[in-house]
């Protein structure tokens, strides 16, 4: 008996008995579903969180400020005097608030930043309208605001918003500029936001000290040097105590959220994969009862010539073709749920056609291991007692 003539013959049992094929697949098509759609979801969210923080840069450094009481802060001027380097092509220290705004019957809840000039620069923000804080306005601690493109929405509508007046935490401010729109990051929304002189919010919010400072370095190969000599600068402010200060590089941030969501994804692809084996239980339960079932056509033809090796191929090819129909069918489920999570969901689901053809590749394989005792055990029966069997 050729192959072909073996996969002909295996199509005929399948359909002889669809409902029971279709069962018995659906472990199979379950698993891959899974694994294609979950190990989607991984990747589509590494992905998105990439490409969030590549799109600020790889050479950004953050100082964080975790000391508490006058020997453990750092003002604004210390911040800027600290980070005036060569290496350095931006530095923005700043502090950050939530803060209830207001403008007649209108107000909403934002995050109020306190920065100075280079904030902008540093987090790649671009300006609809006005002007951004300027050093003028720290110096004489002006109170004007640059709104973000949904707090000048919510505020205002949509008229001319430079030049109006509103309230921070009951304070009047003037808005001198708004941001052009820039979507989400990490931290949440860059456009409900209001930024105001840092001066003025250590005044508005009582709170003196630079909690943060955003660092871009101008060569992103000089990443270390920089760091060594923040840590180095910081050390002597602080008189060498360290749990006053952290320098975060973003790279690193980047590294270890890849590494985190590599191991996510393997994880979730590791639970999808037990449907496969369960799946793979199913195809080999199904293929002792179809062994039983025929075991007078077996004892036939075993009795006309067909030798083990026949009967083992026939019985082999219908457990591998049970599998790999059934790896098929989770690819397109699992395609179709990869959509449905983009569309409804409004989830980055990345498919991955190596992972697919993984998927496939080990749907087959699971159909060739878990056939072998049937096709075995079909192969091994003795014509005499096969054509007895009732």
């Amino acid at each position: 008996m050729n192959i072909g003539q073996a996969f002909k013959m295996a199509g005929k049992s399948i359909l002889a008995n669809k409902m029971r094929s279709l069962l018995t697949m659906l472990g199979i098509i379950i698993g891959v579903a899974a694994v294609i759609a979950l190990v989607g979801v991984g990747q589509g969210t590494t992905k998105q969180v990439t490409d969030q923080v590549q799109s600020l840069g790889t050479n950004l450094l953050t100082v964080s400020i975790t000391g508490r009481g006058s020997k453990t802060t750092l003002d604004y001027k210390e911040a800027e005097d600290i980070t005036n380097t060569s290496d350095i092509e931006f530095a923005a220290p700043y502090n950050q608030q939530n803060a209830t705004v207001k403008n007649g019957s209108n107000s909403t809840s934002v995050s109020v930043v306190g920065t100075t000039a280079d904030y902008m620069d540093v987090k790649d923000y671009s300006l609809a309208q006005g002007r951004f804080v300027a050093q003028i306005d720290l110096d004489y601690y002006q109170k004007i605001a640059v709104l973000g493109s949904t707090t000048a929405t919510d505020l205002f509508g949509t008229t001319n918003v430079v030049g109006q007046s509103f309230l921070i935490n009951g304070v009047r401010y003037k808005v001198v500029g708004v941001l052009a729109t820039k979507g989400s990051s990490l931290t949440g929304s860059n456009d409900e936001i209001v930024i105001i002189p840092i001066t003025t919010s250590e005044r508005l919010f009582k709170s003196k000290g630079v909690k943060s400072i955003n660092v871009q370095v101008a060569d992103p190969k000089k990443m270390d040097a920089v760091m060594t000599e923040l840590e180095t600068a910081l050390g002597k402010k602080f008189r060498g105590d360290t749990n006053s200060y952290r320098v975060f590089n973003q790279q690193d941030l980047l590294d270890s959220f890849s590494s985190i969501s590599d191991t996510l994804s393997l994880a979730l692809g590791g639970v999808a994969a037990i449907s496969l084996l369960v799946g793979g239980i199913g195809i080999m339960n199904i293929m002792l009862v179809s062994v039983t079932e025929r075991t007078r056509e077996i004892g036939i033809r075993k009795a006309i010539g067909a030798k083990k090796r026949d009967i083992m191929i026939q019985f082999l090819i219908e457990s591998i073709a049970l599998s790999g129909l059934g790896g098929l069918l989770g690819i397109g489920i699992g395609l179709g749920t990869a959509q449905l999570l983009q569309k409804f969901a409004s989830m980055t689901v990345v498919v991955s056609i190596p992972i697919m053809g993984l998927a496939f590749g080990f749907s087959v394989f699971i159909g060739v291991v878990f056939g072998l005792f049937p096709a075995n055990k079909a192969s091994s029966l003795r014509p005499i007692e096969a054509l007895r069997f009732e």
